[in-house]
């Protein structure tokens, strides 16, 4: 079970509902963006399980970057591998939507010996997925994480199957992206899946006392942040499912 978070607070609530792995980002509202280096810094010193290090410089789903956001990334993925992250996530798409292969191998260059998962810059590719994720395996990447080219893993969970059943031990598919409670077993039940990424988040009661918006789009300017009852669920789930196999 990996849990993506974007802050502290995030982070030791997944870590105490028994999250195996850590996706660490900044911004998630975003879809996750690279965090700080002091926030992992600081997690390294509170937390044991692995760290994988979110490596997004921007914002934006065209997931096309420049070579000096390149250079970026790739400083930054230095600068984490010194403060001891576990592994990273990237990915990359050229003009036509094909992976970036010289951008992905850039990454899986300096990032070694630590894995590297493609995120899902899959799911707005172009290219056929299985040709695709053949080739994310020939790069060198480890996992793939997906949601079937869906806006969520449960309507994508058939082709994720099919991801899962083609590539076997050659890529780890993490099935992500709307995975909930009420969800969850039927993902396991129907992919196969040994592993699963959620946020498991819950919308955070403050007091905005002067009621100043920085976010016109929304009613309340909203912080989210991960529930440990509900990591607790999904992790019961996980077990309840993995005893069956």
């Amino acid at each position: 079970m990996e849990i993506c978070v974007d802050s502290v607070e995030s982070a030791i609530n997944a870590v105490n509902g028994g999250a195996h792995r850590l996706e660490l980002c900044s911004a998630l509202s975003e879809g996750g963006l690279t965090p700080s280096l002091g926030l992992l810094k600081t997690l390294k010193t509170i937390v044991s399980i692995p760290i994988f290090v979110m490596l997004r410089p921007r914002c934006g789903y065209d997931f096309q970057f420049s070579d000096l956001e390149i250079g970026v990334i790739l400083k930054d993925c230095t600068l984490f591998k010194e403060a001891e992250a576990d592994g990273f996530v990237f990915g990359a798409l050229t003009s036509t939507g094909n992976i970036d292969i010289a951008a992905c191998a850039s990454v899986i260059l300096t990032a070694q010996p630590l894995p590297v998962t493609f995120h899902r810059a899959f799911d707005v590719a172009t290219q056929n997925p299985i040709k695709m994720a053949q080739k994310i395996a020939d790069l060198g990447f480890k996992r793939l994480l997906t949601s079937g080219r869906s806006p969520v893993a449960f309507d994508g969970k058939c082709l994720i199957k099919i991801l899962i059943e083609t590539m076997k031990d050659r890529l780890i598919i993490i099935p992500g992206a709307g995975i909930q409670v009420d969800n969850l077993k039927d993902i396991l039940v129907t992919t196969l899946a040994h592993e699963f990424h959620g946020s498991a988040k819950v919308l955070k009661q403050y007091i905005n006392k002067n009621n100043l918006k920085f976010n016109s789009i929304y009613k309340e300017d909203p912080i989210y942040i991960t529930d440990c009852d509900t990591v607790k669920k999904l992790l019961n789930i996980y077990k309840n499912h993995s005893k069956l196999e």
